[in-house]
């Protein structure tokens, strides 16, 4: 179950990556850069995208789930999501799923992909095996869906608006709670679960829309819908991403032994201007993850004090992808008192700088004690066939997939992994989930590295065929 989880999460990345043009498109729209046509056709091509969230993550969830991303778990995603629509709203024309629908069908789409992607039929009925009988299951199973959904879901959205309640009355210190769960939990990837529920659940926004009275769900869809209270489980993570953990580099950098502040000053700025820039934080937390886990706890810690801070002030700012510099600057006049995002970051990059600097001098710990491992360079020139030889070799090679920055593996056995060499690879962390699971975190670098062992694998196969 726990592999599986982390398998939505990292399918969950799919959908989501296309939300910053909707989001950069629907901010053109507003009027204020853009007038007349050209702003209204900004308008209208960003809100197609969120007014169909549950179809793109239908899609792009069975897309994610299945062997080798095959487009035919894609089709029956979206097949899936559309007949389970059409059911539920023939049983209750006021019921309203959001994005929970698209990824149940996701889910399915891309399980039922895996399962019966292969499957052989009677001769005669040999047309609809394999591939094509994928969305032919997945249509039975969403009229399944649909029925349970229609009589039986206002059960799950009492609950679930129950829960918005709840986190809701508790103010500031629900978002804490938010802020330091969200990064406990990206050593594990399933942090795009809990921000899937905060950001396209949570809440609700009723605005008007060619005339009809539009529903938005979740943080980010109702900032982008113009919801000046949105904002609320976003805006803190601007004072991390671009000035706590830039500061948190820099006290790192401090720490480190003088003959190394060559190389490691090259690294650590690297990562702590991806963070200021783009919000992609994961390069620079898994340099200290493992090595310093107190530090994570306090930047988890931190983290939600940030988000806490940001709603005691007011502040109300979101972001399409993450919360960088581009993002800033692109929604900073949609936001409310987003320019307070700078005292709060100074702060917080101040707290984040002594608190690193003292922490890492009071328990002595040397973030780059095998900084010299960065130096091992491989003799032979195919990186790729060392990566596969770190795994354990090709025949314990189950699947490869990525995300944005981690080469996610299924194995036959992981402790026949050797973590060395992919450190010399480049990996700064490496997990284990379980007996069969592995993520290595590569970086940016990651989704090349996964098609590039994926490649080897098929050409090897075929060499040896």
């Amino acid at each position: 179950m726990f592999n599986f989880l982390q398998r939505i999460g990292k399918a969950l990345m799919t959908p989501i990556a296309v939300l910053p043009v909707a989001a950069l498109l629907l901010r053109l729209g507003f009027g204020d850069i853009f007038d007349g046509q050209i702003a209204m056709i900004a308008k209208v091509a960003g809100d197609s995208i969120f007014s169909n969230l549950d179809l793109l993550f239908g899609i792009g969830i069975a897309y994610g789930l299945a062997k080798n991303n095959d487009g035919t778990a894609a089709l029956s995603g979206a097949v899936g999501v559309l007949v389970a629509k059409a059911v539920y709203l023939g049983i209750d024309p006021n019921l309203k799923m959001g994005v929970f629908i698209g990824i149940i069908m996701g889910v399915i789409a891309g399980s039922l992909y895996n399962r019966f992607h292969e499957i052989k039929l009677p001769e005669f009925l040999g047309f609809f095996g394999g591939k094509r009988f994928v969305p032919i299951v997945t249509t039975f199973s969403a009229i399944a869906v649909g029925v349970l959904a229609g009589y039986f879901w206002h059960y799950a959205g009492s609950a679930i608006d129950g829960f918005s309640h709840f986190i809701i009355d508790l103010g500031a210190f629900g978002t804490f709670l938010f802020g330091v769960l969200n990064r406990l939990l990206i050593p594990l990837g399933l942090h795009h679960i809990l921000n899937s529920v905060f950001w396209f659940q949570l809440g609700e926004y009723s605005y008007v829309k060619d005339g009809v009275v539009t529903v938005a769900n979740g943080d980010l869809h109702r900032f982008f819908a113009g919801d000046k209270s949105a904002g609320t489980y976003m805006s803190g993570f601007y004072a991390v991403m671009m000035f706590g953990l830039p500061f948190m580099a820099l006290a790192m950098y401090l720490r480190t032994p003088k003959a190394s502040r060559k190389k490691v000053g090259a690294l650590l700025a690297g990562v702590a201007f991806t963070s200021f820039l783009t919000g992609i934080t994961e390069p620079l937390e898994f340099m200290f993850i493992f090595v310093a886990p107190i530090l994570f706890v306090i930047h988890a810690i931190l983290t939600g004090l940030a988000l806490a801070t940001a709603q005691l002030l007011d502040i109300h700012i979101g972001f399409g992808f993450s919360a960088g510099l581009i993002d800033f600057i692109i929604n900073y006049k949609l936001g409310q008192n987003s320019i307070f995002i700078i005292p709060l970051g100074l702060v917080f990059g101040l707290i984040y700088f002594f608190v690193t600097y003292f922490v890492l001098g009071i328990f002595k710990i040397n973030i780059f004690k095998d900084d010299e491992q960065a130096d091992v360079i491989v003799n032979n020139c195919d990186i790729t066939n060392e990566f596969i030889k770190a795994l354990g070799g090709a025949e314990n090679i189950v699947e490869t997939s990525s995300c944005i920055t981690r080469l996610r593996m299924n194995l036959k056995d992981s402790s026949l992994v050797n973590e060395e060499i992919l450190k010399s690879l480049g990996a700064s962390g490496v997990i284990r989930p379980d007996k069969n699971s592995l993520q290595v975190v590569l970086g940016s670098k990651a989704e090349k590295v996964a098609s590039d062992i994926k490649e080897q694998l098929a050409y090897n196969k075929h060499i040896n065929s």
